[in-house]
């Protein structure tokens, strides 16, 4: 059914907007004066704001939950609050769907209920936390504290990729300028040294040999790294893929403990939010594998979640795993046995979040240096073996 944008006033004269489904110009008309709305303009909603791709990031959720506890805080309805915040997000696909979540809380639903439609926008988190905050007539102060949590997952995944971006950046460079001495620079010397007929040393002929495959069979290489980078996605996106992957990279010297310290923070806070909203350990659990962020780790929180279903106590689980480092067990079972697991798992993941600072720094100071004489090794060693035939030469006439 198509979507309709309309403008119209309310009872006191206030100018409100919104999107509709509706059959046509009419049939939409017709929905939003039933409202109870005068001088109704509708027209068909642009498909500019509709978005590419149906992606709501954390972000994008720190920022809704903070401007929605703010506008519930200062009295605002929470039907006129979702117009507000459809109209003045600028992820399209999310605007969508907030402005459908409005309609439905007009119809009579809870906004929990509305929100649980629509999976890939709201988190399984996040609507539980509201579910929590409605309930208990605290959702501005629940909105508030989901917003703080997701601005600190927000935070630590910047982190992580800043950690990770320089050297992949510092990749592709090495590639374009390896690509282009073989393409533009080797030949020229390989014509130089063909017209002198001399002999030239290995290294040389390597180098030749790699430049005239890299030419004449430039589209084949171009098709094949495509090929590669989309068997690549399709292989994450699937389960075992993307275990091997999740898997790896908690294996890779540097970015390894990294990705750990991140997963157990993220753990960590995910948990203590729940449990203080007062959502069921098991529930919250489940939960907080689905938030994880890495496979491994989510498959050993639902193991653990198992052996507690079972009448388990939580540290024991989480040791058998074998992922979770001694100190998380032991502040998690004395969280268990004094009563306070959340304060407890809050001060795991504020530890965490600090290491994962600390982590990055470290890494920057170290992968510069390694990485530029990654890049200068391979740059230089070709450079070498174009001169290699003038050095002897050189050594030739003396």
């Amino acid at each position: 059914m198509p979507v309709f944008e309309w403008t119209a006033k309310d009872a006191s004269g206030r100018l409100r907007s919104g999107k509709i489904k509706a059959r046509d110009l009419t049939d939409a008309s017709k929905k939003v004066q039933a409202r109870g709305l005068t001088d109704v303009s509708v027209r068909e909603a642009s498909s500019k704001k509709g978005g590419l791709f149906k992606r709501v990031s954390t972000r994008d959720l720190a920022i809704f939950s903070r401007q929605f506890a703010v506008m519930i805080e200062a009295g605002i309805p929470i039907v006129q609050a979702l117009e507000i915040l459809g109209e003045q997000t600028q992820n399209g696909y999310f605007s969508s769907v907030i402005s459908e979540v409005r309609e439905m809380v007009e119809t009579g639903k809870t906004l929990a209920e509305s929100m649980e439609k629509y999976p890939k926008a709201f988190p399984t988190l996040l609507t539980q936390m509201v579910a929590v905050g409605e309930t208990g007539g605290a959702l501005a102060e629940t909105l508030k504290e989901v917003a703080s949590y997701y601005e600190k997952m927000d935070s630590l995944k910047r982190k992580i990729k800043s950690a990770m971006m320089y050297p992949m950046i510092v990749l592709v460079i090495t590639v374009l300028i390896v690509g282009g001495l073989l393409i533009f620079v080797v030949p020229q010397f390989a014509s130089i040294y063909a017209d002198m007929g001399a002999q030239l040393p290995g290294p040389t002929l390597i180098v030749i040999k790699l430049s005239n495959i890299l030419i004449h069979n430039i589209l084949w290489v171009l098709i094949g790294t495509v090929v590669l980078i989309v068997l690549f996605k399709r292989f994450l996106s699937s389960k075992k893929g993307r275990a091997l992957w999740d898997s790896f990279i908690l294996r890779v010297i540097i970015f390894g403990p990294l990705v750990q310290k991140s997963s157990i923070a993220r753990f960590s806070r995910t948990l203590s939010i729940l449990l203080t909203s007062g959502v069921p350990i098991l529930q919250s659990l489940e939960i907080t594998a689905k938030a994880s962020g890495n496979y491994v780790i989510a498959q050993a929180v639902m193991k653990a979640r198992e052996r507690i279903g079972e009448g388990k106590t939580i540290g024991g689980p989480l040791r058998e795993t074998g992922i979770f480092p001694p100190l998380v067990v032991h502040l998690v079972t004395v969280g268990e046995q004094t009563g306070r697991l959340s304060e407890m798992l809050d001060r795991i993941a504020t530890f965490y979040e600090e290491e994962v600072d600390a982590a990055v720094e470290g890494l920057s100071s170290i992968i510069e240096p390694i990485m530029l004489v990654f890049i200068g090794a391979i740059v230089g060693g070709i450079l070498i073996a174009l001169y290699l035939p003038i050095f002897k030469l050189g050594a030739t006439i003396k």
